[in-house]
């Protein structure tokens, strides 16, 4: 069973970057995946999180509409579109799967996810 995060790399202020999170030994349907960041020296705050029923989407604040989060299923991925990035928005970047439906609604809570995914770095920079 595996979650494997991938897409990060070195973007200017304003560019753009799509995250992937592929699932792997297990059937990502029947789950709600969320995106979380770690930026230096800060705590892990949640990004997005996109349900496994009706793919409700969920945001944090700060994406102020710059993100979108969405999932295709027959391909075992979900993807983590970023736009207009800013150095801000520089961390670690990592998926988490959990089997609930409604884990969204409190995505960014302590209860244990099932499965965390290895993260992938995104460094926006001039």
């Amino acid at each position: 069973v595996q979650l494997q995060a991938s897409g990060g790399g070195l973007v200017q202020p304003g560019g753009s970057l799509r995250l992937s999170c592929v699932a792997s030994g297990f059937t990502l349907d029947y789950y709600s995946i969320a995106w979380f960041r770690r930026a230096p020296g800060k705590e892990r705050e949640g990004v997005a999180c996109i349900s496994s029923v009706e793919d409700s989407t969920y945001y944090a604040d700060f994406v102020s509409g710059r993100f979108n989060i969405s999932r295709d299923n027959a391909k075992k991925a979900v993807y983590l579109r970023m736009n207009s990035l800013t150095p801000e928005d520089t961390a670690l970047y990592f998926c988490a799967a959990d089997r609930s439906s409604v884990r969204c609604l409190h995505y960014t809570d302590s209860h244990p996810y099932h499965y965390w995914g290895r993260g992938t770095l995104v460094t926006v920079s001039s």
